[in-house]
């Protein structure tokens, strides 16, 4: 079963929509349940996130996740946001069931992809990150995961 607010943030997501002219665009998926997750950040020039909006097409767990991601990183430092986690995530949201962990790593990687992106755009380095994949499964070998 779902927590409370795992119900709360898919019922009531926070943060969807877009940000024209968002200083960091990421977008990630999940080839085998097919979700896909959009991450639109703002940022201004001090590196605070002023802004974060979703788009996400997948289950109620991807949505939450991506709800509760967006609310993670708003008005945190590029670094700050470097530090939110797939574990923050599902801890915020009181846990996620086994089956459901990919989601809260889709949301991580979002992220990810949003901060590569702004770093690209600005000619920048941020510690720590590296170059998202489209894929989350990408790179792991043809074997059937058990979640």
């Amino acid at each position: 079963m779902y927590s409370e607010k795992v119900m709360d943030h898919f019922s009531n997501p926070r943060n969807v929509g877009e940000i024209e002219g968002a200083s960091g665009v990421g977008t990630v998926g999940n080839a085998k349940c097919g979700d896909i997750m959009r991450i639109y950040l703002d940022i201004d020039e001090d590196g605070i996130i002023n802004d974060c909006k979703f788009k996400t097409f997948g289950c109620g767990a991807a949505v939450a996740t991506s709800s509760m991601a967006t609310e993670l990183v708003k008005g945190k430092t590029v670094q700050e946001a470097m530090q939110v986690t797939n574990k923050a995530v599902m801890e915020a949201l009181d846990g996620l069931p086994p089956v459901k962990v990919h989601c809260s790593l889709l949301a991580e990687e979002a992220i990810h992809a949003a901060l590569w992106d702004y770093a690209e755009k600005n000619g920048i380095v941020i510690e720590g990150l590296e170059k998202p994949k489209s894929d989350v499964h990408e790179g792991e070998d043809e074997e059937e995961e058990e979640y």
